[in-house]
């Protein structure tokens, strides 16, 4: 037998990471199960890595207020023509997002305005003043996008309120073969959990697909599991064995029910621009087989790359957007197919929003507030919820003078509606959303 040890131990690490329907951190899975799929829930998470602007994504229509929008937002703005109508709101959706336009003037998206990682309620007085006790390292991509997945006060926190969620719904329930939470993008803080696990997939390929060579995989497979097998004596190492052993079982359990199911008939979209759609493929290939799994409810993160605009956003920008709008569209249309679009929930989170004026590189700076979309059949869709920010340099929203908008919606009471409808209690939420007991209102009340 002739095993190129690169390969081999390639195949090992990836597989005990979780690229390929492995499991996330240490720790036993206590999945939560339902017998039947009346009371199934699914949550989605989008994750639009690099900060996107949301001042490109909701804009006022009305004269005064476009006028105002177009000159501080200079070469960046957006073509009054270009917007598309919402609902009879002064406000109009980028035109490269006419499926989720569709959606909300048909009930089954929302929009929230300026939320962000707040740890209590915060005005510019006093963010300025610094009596504020703000977020830890401020416009930070990495640690910004860990408290937005974390929703704690600083980012030492290990665990996410995917997996926190995941933690308070796990049961005995034997019917249950395959973790509550997957990841369809790798490693995320939002899928760890205290005492579960999450799996995490590879897009397109649920089985053994690590092995590239044309011959001699199932030998090498073989062998990596004989080794797990093997008593170390050493009990880290006997926990990674068995962690990696549970990769192996969840990537045949889930190969073999979405290969017994039968196929998709949405189309999602293919081309140069298309990883999102894969990954919301995959999810909904996921959840047709939810009742092979044994999973009442589900939680999936997947992540569209590429925000950090610092330069040329004018022709950067639109073509995400596009890629976003045809697989979230696409996806929620497989909901409906599967029959579970009034309890499947899909939206989005970043890492912060963008400032609104430009910089000299045609491009966006970090900033703080931004604004997200939440679509899916029990979506109370049509609307706008949260404060719009003033549209005023150096104003009442400003944390700075370039636009820097200070969340008036945190991202604690976001996740807490979210979590509400998937069926956490109220009492439970603080434990799951530990800056959530600092806000007044615990419901949005978009779902």
């Amino acid at each position: 037998m002739h095993i190129q040890r690169r390969s081999f131990l390639r195949y090992i690490s990836l597989a005990a990471a979780g690229s390929a329907a492995g499991i996330g951190p240490f720790g036993a899975l206590n999945a939560f199960a339902q017998s039947t799929s009346s009371d199934y829930k699914a949550l989605v998470c989008i994750q639009l890595d690099g900060g996107n602007d949301g001042n490109n994504l909701l804009v006022p229509t009305d004269s005064a207020g476009y006028q105002n929008y177009a000159k501080l937002r200079g070469p960046l703005s957006l073509a009054q023509g270009s917007l598309l109508p919402m609902n009879g709101l002064s406000y109009g959706m980028n035109g490269n997002l006419p499926g989720i336009q569709s959606l909300f003037n048909s009930g089954h998206a929302a929009v929230l305005a300026n939320v962000g990682t707040l740890v209590a309620p915060t005005t510019r007085q006093q963010y300025i003043s610094g009596t504020a006790v703000t977020p830890h390292n401020l416009f930070s991509h990495i640690d910004q996008e860990t408290l937005w997945q974390n929703s704690a006060q600083n980012v030492t926190s290990s665990t996410g309120w995917g997996g926190r969620i995941a933690d308070l719904l796990q049961g005995g329930n034997s019917a249950a073969k395959y973790p509550v939470v997957t990841s369809v993008t790798g490693s995320h803080v939002f899928c760890n959990g205290v005492s579960t696990s999450y799996a995490s997939v590879i897009p397109g390929n649920t089985g053994n697909v690590l092995c590239t060579e044309k011959s001699g995989c199932d030998i090498r497979l073989q062998a990596a599991q004989d080794l797990l097998t093997f008593n170390s004596g050493l009990t880290l190492v006997q926990a990674d064995d068995t962690l990696t052993q549970n990769a192996y079982n969840y990537s045949k359990v889930l190969q073999d029910a979405v290969s017994s199911a039968q196929p998709i008939s949405t189309v999602f979209p293919t081309g140069p621009v298309t990883s999102l759609a894969a990954q919301l493929k995959q999810i909904a290939q996921i959840i047709q087989v939810r009742s092979a799994l044994g999973t009442g409810r589900q939680i999936f993160f997947a992540t569209q790359t590429g925000y950090d605009l610092h330069a040329d956003q004018v022709s950067l920008h639109p073509s995400l957007l596009q890629d976003m709008n045809a697989a979230i569209s696409a996806f929620y249309q497989a909901t409906v197919e599967l029959g579970v679009s009034e309890q499947v929930t899909t939206f989005t989170t970043s890492d912060f929003g963008r400032a609104l004026q430009p910089n000299s590189a045609t491009g966006s700076d970090h900033a703080w507030g931004g604004h997200h979309i939440i679509v899916g059949g029990a979506v109370k869709g049509g609307k706008l919820y949260g404060t719009y920010p003033t549209l005023a340099l150096g104003g009442p929203d400003d944390a700075g003078v370039n636009g820097r908008w200070i969340p008036t919606t945190s991202v604690a009471q976001y996740a807490a509606t979210l979590a509400s409808w998937f069926g956490v209690a109220d009492g439970n939420l603080n434990s799951v959303l530990p800056t959530l007991e600092n806000f007044q209102t615990r419901n949005l009340g978009f779902i």
